[in-house]
């Protein structure tokens, strides 16, 4: 059983090596300039490995949004069953999504040359597509989550899933236009506060 785990543990931990290398290397010089070769290399692994995972870099940077979001219905689930729910969706992103800028936590203020790379690489249309492919997927586990949480089935955990996954894009978003900048968790934080409380209109 140790065994297994420790295999798991290494497996993903390779995934995540990869999935943060094929981002740094895409933000700092370009997705046109990043080959998957580059990315294995990056990573300390071989391309053999890096195929292993992923089909191509698209679907290694989209992983990390794929891996946060998977581990957010993971803490949903371990929530106190007595919790508010949105109180609980609060807590387990705050524990499980990095915050702040890419790569790092806390509530720092991004770089401006950091941004600036984040905001090209998200305009290429080979990654927006990969990122529907996995929003969709993640929506469903997340959606699974909390049903289970709330004993519902059919709109509503999808519903509240979908919620949950515009006010992070919005995030994200305003993360990446805001002047002067922002940090994820502040933006998210309010994003999730304003959900949570009906969306009044602003004072």
């Amino acid at each position: 059983m140790e065994t297994v785990g420790l295999r798991e543990r290494k497996k993903q931990e390779t995934r995540i090596a990869l999935g943060w290398a094929a981002v740094r290397l895409t933000v700092e010089r370009g997705y046109d300039n990043v080959r998957v070769e580059d990315i294995a290399a990056e990573a300390g692994v071989s391309l053999r490995t890096f195929r292993n995972y992923f089909s191509n870099k698209a679907e290694a940077i989209a992983a990390r949004h794929v891996d946060r979001v998977l581990r957010v219905a993971g803490e949903l689930r371990a929530r106190p069953a007595e919790e508010p729910l949105w109180v609980a969706i609060r807590s387990a992103i705050e524990s499980r999504f990095p915050l702040g800028q890419v790569g790092s936590g806390g509530d720092q203020k991004p770089d401006e040359q950091w941004l600036a790379g984040v905001r090209l690489m998200m305009t290429e249309p080979a990654l927006q597509g990969e990122l529907a492919r996995a929003n969709a997927a993640v929506a469903e586990e997340l959606a699974d989550a909390i049903a289970e949480r709330t004993n519902t089935r059919g709109l509503y955990p999808r519903l509240v899933a979908a919620v949950v996954g515009a006010a992070t894009a919005a995030a994200m978003g305003e993360w990446l236009r805001a002047d002067p900048p922002r940090s994820m968790q502040e933006l998210l934080a309010e994003a999730l506060d304003r959900v949570a409380s009906g969306l009044p209109e602003p004072d």
